[in-house]
């Protein structure tokens, strides 16, 4: 029985990715049309986006819970600054606004030493308010629509600027964590901040900094999402924090630190897509989707902390890095 634990919680987004696309294949008509797959990417590069800022801070053991406001605040600015200063730079400035954001989470968290669920549930409901004291609870339209049906146009018969945006950053971000020191260095701070920082690795640093990139990222994604739609609105991304933590968990990011990947976070996203997908096309309520979202969370949570438990001897803890320690390269 361990055994069939082990397998299916190392294997767990591809078992769950290809249920879902079975199963919503032979469920919903049309599902698995090429115009149905983009229309999927594009949309799962939403939640995408913010889970791969999300996945640096859970590897280094903390959580962000102000994506969902940070991308409605970032949007925001963007489109309200366009007859000011035009479109590029206000999404520039709309892209700061989540570094800021970012900035704001890891200086308090860093430099209070507070819990970052709690903190960042403050700040959630902070940038939240923002964005309905700044619109008075209303959306607010861009000026260019075509740029909008520009952003929205399908590329190679696969990729939006969106969603080639999104692969592009997995990309990145897998040869980071997986080829660099300061990658590796964010594993060794989500396993053990104390013994990382005895053995010279910057742990406040790559924290603070793994919320402003974090913040950036959802910065980015509030803004592109604005862009496509010719909307600013504060209520966008009300329900993308449980979408984004699911995605991530599904692709075997714990939520204790100290593992994780990018392509791990690659399948996840596409899970949690692929899931949306099938069921909007069956006209299932967005709030029966958060369940969904929720169930599977909880599901995988219990599986990764029943594999956790039976796997180690009593009394032991995970190594910083047993295999291969860092001990240089204090800068991220």
């Amino acid at each position: 029985m361990m055994r069939f634990l082990v397998l299916g919680s190392q294997y767990r987004v591809l078992i769950i990715l290809g249920l879902t696309l079975v199963i919503s294949g032979l469920v919903v008509p049309g599902y698995l049309a090429p115009s149905t797959l983009n229309l999927g990417l594009d949309r799962a590069a939403t939640i995408g986006l913010i889970a791969i800022g999300l996945t640096v801070l859970l590897i280094a053991g903390q959580i962000d819970l102000s994506g969902g406001a940070v991308f409605a605040l970032a949007g925001i600015v963007s489109v309200l600054l366009q007859r000011e200063i035009g479109i590029l730079p206000a999404a520039i400035v709309g892209v700061l606004v989540g570094t800021l954001a970012g900035a704001i989470n890891g200086a308090l968290v860093v430099g209070l030493k507070v819990n970052s669920l709690v903190l960042t549930l403050a700040t959630m409901l902070i940038f939240r308010s923002l964005a309905h004291w700044i619109t008075n609870s209303q959306p607010v339209t861009g000026t260019d629509i075509m740029l909008s049906l520009a952003l929205a146009k399908i590329y190679l018969d696969v990729f939006t600027v969106r969603s080639a945006l999104f692969i592009a950053f997995i990309v990145l971000l897998h040869v980071w964590l997986t080829r660099t020191i300061p990658g590796r260095n964010v594993f060794a701070v989500g396993s053990n901040a104390a013994a990382a920082k005895e053995s010279g690795i910057a742990s406040d640093r790559i924290v603070f900094l793994g919320f402003v990139f974090a913040g950036t990222l959802a910065g980015l994604a509030g803004v592109l999402q604005s862009l496509v739609t010719n909307t600013g609105s504060p209520v966008f991304g009300s329900e993308l924090t449980v979408a984004v933590i699911a995605a991530v968990v599904v692709g075997g990011t714990r939520l204790e630190g100290g593992k994780g990947s990018a392509l791990g976070t690659l399948g996840g996203v596409l899970t949690i897509g692929s899931l949306t997908i099938a069921m909007e096309f069956q006209s299932i309520p967005a709030y029966v989707q958060q369940v969904v979202s929720g169930l599977i969370l909880i599901l995988l949570v219990v599986l990764d902390r029943a594999v956790t438990t039976k796997g180690r001897a009593p009394g032991t803890r995970p190594a910083l890095v047993r295999d291969n320690p860092i001990t240089q390269g204090g800068n991220v």
